[in-house]
């Protein structure tokens, strides 16, 4: 695995700073990490304009405010998958296929639990790897909560990258499949992430009814799409606002998408399924 060492030397940075040690010299610094002070100095520097360190006095250093956004954010993926865990146990139990916890993160998302089936012991998704969104059931579910400008703000920043025959790479075909997704409650997906894996997927809401995360259903067979799709997708749209409601969500306003909709005067007002 490659290592990128100015990464490294600014995370032993940000690991120094503790509640016994909030504040640290650039010089102590500097001899704790056996680096140059000229070296320290452009590190920090660097943290210091993304908000993780600030400069207080001359040579003092802090963390900065903007480890606090991050770290309320890891806070909130805990919660969200120790409460996600039992119930999403219970799914797999039910469905016999692989299950996954994705969180929303920007512009991707990650994910934080897996309950792999058998015929998941190749699967490119795992805890902790990120995916793009339009190429995921969990990525389109949480899409379709979103405002469509929101979703042009995505693409333009990412893009839509091909990775198999099925993605769709183009903004037209997925603004209408986050309308399909909105009106019915779940995205699918298939096989546009990775071939011949089929998966449905549900968004979940946090108190203040934004699209946090999603849950997933994953497997080989093409019934899950087929035969099995309004079974299988009633049990993930249940799970997810089961998990919603854990997070306090109440299911009562309409989705931004749906907002967006009835307001360019559309015949479609899409009420939130979670």
């Amino acid at each position: 695995m490659t290592r990128i060492r100015s990464v490294h030397k600014a995370v032993g940075i940000l690991r120094l700073f503790s509640p016994e040690e909030p504040r640290l010299a650039l010089t102590e610094i500097s001899r704790r990490l056996s680096l140059g002070k000229s070296t320290a100095h452009n590190l920090l520097n660097t943290l210091a304009q993304d908000g993780l360190v600030e400069k207080l006095d001359d040579g003092i250093y802090a963390l900065g405010p903007d480890i606090i956004a991050l770290t309320q954010a890891v806070r909130i993926n805990v919660e969200l998958r120790d409460l996600a865990a039992p119930l999403l146990r219970r799914l797999a139990e039910n469905v016999k296929e692989s299950i996954y916890l994705a969180a929303f993160d920007r512009v991707r998302v990650l994910y934080i639990y897996a309950i792999e089936s058998s015929d998941r012991l190749r699967a490119r998704s795992a805890v902790g790897d990120h995916a793009l969104l339009h190429c995921t059931a969990v990525g389109k579910a949480i899409l379709s909560t979103l405002p469509p400008e929101s979703v042009d703000t995505i693409i333009a920043e990412v893009g839509l990258p091909r990775y198999t025959a099925s993605t769709l790479t183009t903004s037209e075909t997925l603004h209408g499949e986050l309308t399909r997704i909105a009106q019915q409650g779940y995205a699918t997906d298939q096989g546009e992430h990775e071939p011949n894996y089929y998966c449905v997927a549900a968004p979940i809401f946090d108190r203040r009814g934004q699209a946090i995360a999603a849950c997933s259903l994953s497997g080989t067979n093409p019934a899950i799409l087929g035969a099995q799709l309004a079974d299988l997708s009633a049990r993930v749209v249940h799970t997810a606002q089961e998990i919603s409601r854990y997070m306090g969500y109440i299911p009562s306003r309409a989705s931004a998408r749906g907002v967006l909709l009835a307001r360019n005067g559309h015949p479609v007002t899409v009420q939130s399924k979670s």
